[in-house]
């Protein structure tokens, strides 16, 4: 990519009310990312926000400079270098920031999550998985959080770990962390999609979880309690179509609660590196495979703004508090998909509509 592209990628990627769905529909109907940003002030006058402002361009120019004097750098989706885990994703994150050694992105991974009040023993079996996952080849790819996050890390500085936060990649959370983050940074690699030195918020984990499946061929959960983020995990991959791994517990035991739901729908019974290379073994190496894209026109159609006109109130009416699915919407609606989207996406510009996993959608 030229400067130039790479400039107005960015720029549409921290463009507020934009998330990766929202990004992918904008370059897929305008074709790049500066078309695309001059048409999102428009659309977004159409979806009901009247003053929409873009990033100033000294913003995005600081941030640019503020990654590279870090050591740091870019990767947009588009790029060859970009990590095929996450660029199989529908869609994939726009742009991470990069801290480390970039090669470890090429290797294949296993993610580690569980319980940050994780017990000794389960932190003392994430430390033995990852030692022997790293050993057998695979890079561990974790959320630097404290408990199983930071013992699988721990493991893993000698044979290749990947951290993924969910604040800013110059910012160290979990504080306690400081150490572990430093050695990460000097040995392993540092990942982020969100902005330089924006502080983590509770919103912007599930997207962190996203991505630490979407790097994985497989995710083993250690410890989680019924309600943890490591279950988001675990679900994100499911949608990913990556392996699923738990450790069971005791039933007395609240962190082993989610893991032994996840192993009643489904996931692989673990109890050390054994199992996850058998299961993950015939896979290592080959491409990740391509979900097929849902939910946006290859082009708009020459009179979009008439056709999407057309079904504004009736995609209005459709839309309530609760999510529903994008398709279950078009066929309620009886409208050719490609003005409904139209209208989704002014909404979504306009912040009056929010997206949901799964591809659903819901007034904010």
């Amino acid at each position: 990519m030229r400067d130039s592209e790479r400039f107005a990628w960015l720029r549409l990627a921290r463009t507020e009310n934009i998330g990766p769905v929202t990004f992918a529909n904008l370059i897929r109907r305008f074709g790049s990312a500066q078309a695309a940003l001059d048409a999102v002030p428009t659309l977004a006058a159409r979806g009901g926000k009247r003053e929409f402002l873009l990033p100033p361009e000294s913003e995005i120019a600081r941030e640019f400079a503020g990654l590279n004097k870090l050591g740091g750098f870019f990767l947009f989706s588009c790029e060859p270098e970009f990590p095929q885990g996450l660029g199989a994703l529908d869609p994939p994150p726009p742009v991470i920031a990069v801290l480390g050694q970039m090669h470890l992105l090429k290797r294949d991974m296993v993610a580690i999550v569980g319980a940050r009040n994780a017990s000794a023993l389960g932190r003392k079996l994430a430390w033995m998985m990852a030692r022997e996952l790293g050993e057998a080849g695979l890079a561990v790819v974790s959320g630097l959080a404290r408990g199983i996050d930071a013992a699988a890390h721990e493991a893993a500085l000698e044979t290749g770990t990947v951290a993924v936060v969910a604040g800013g990649i110059d910012i160290v959370y979990p504080p306690e962390n400081q150490a572990l983050y430093d050695a990460i940074r000097e040995r392993g690699v540092m990942v982020s999609e969100m902005r330089l030195s924006e502080s983590p918020q509770a919103r912007h984990f599930p997207r962190r979880n996203r991505l630490i499946s979407g790097l994985a061929r497989g995710v083993i959960v250690v410890e989680a309690a019924e309600r943890s983020g490591s279950l988001i995990t675990a679900h994100y991959a499911v949608e990913q179509g990556r392996e699923i791994f738990a450790v069971p517990g005791s039933p007395l035991d609240p962190r082993a609660k989610g893991c032994n739901r996840l192993l009643r729908e489904g996931a692989t019974l673990t109890e050390g590196a054994v199992d996850v290379l058998a299961t993950l073994s015939p896979i290592l190496g080959r491409s990740f495979r391509e979900p097929e894209s849902e939910g946006a026109p290859s082009a708009p159609p020459e009179n979009w703004e008439a056709e999407a006109d057309k079904v504004r109130k009736r995609v209005e009416e459709a839309l309530g508090p609760a999510p529903v699915a994008v398709d279950e919407l078009i066929r309620q609606i009886g409208a050719p998909p490609g003005a409904v989207l139209t209208v989704l996406l002014e909404l979504e510009l306009a912040g009056r509509c929010a997206r949901h996993p799964g591809n659903r959608v819901s007034w904010t």
